[in-house]
């Protein structure tokens, strides 16, 4: 196993106001976090309507998972899933896509450069 194994769950359905302290109180009853951040157009400096939560170990991350997916957070169902970065996938062999993007999480017009 890769020492860079990371336990991160993405978090779609995010109410515009939510914010990283509101993730951060949402998921941490499920185990130490090592971040929560909810993402934001950095040009616009709107919600993206998603996030991230950083987990230090593999049970609290899939107890998390379980537990949050399809609840209500700040009055939006939340969808909770294991993040998956995009380094590696068919994302190269897609000729509509810029080739020249440098991130790791994202999509659409809220890209995550750094998370």
């Amino acid at each position: 196993m890769s020492e860079d194994i990371e336990y991160r769950c993405f978090i779609g359905g995010l109410s515009w106001s939510t914010s990283d302290r509101d993730l951060k109180k949402a998921f941490e009853k499920f185990g130490h976090l090592l971040e929560a951040n909810a993402v934001f157009d950095k040009a616009s400096e709107h919600s993206c309507g998603f996030g991230f939560v950083t987990f230090d170990d593999k049970k609290a991350m899939e107890d998390a998972i379980e537990a949050m997916h399809e609840m209500d957070l700040d009055g939006r169902t939340i969808t909770v899933d294991k993040a998956r970065p995009n380094q590696g996938s068919d994302r190269d062999n897609d000729r509509d896509r810029p080739r020249d993007r440098d991130r790791d999480y994202g999509g659409g017009r809220c890209l995550v450069v750094s998370v």
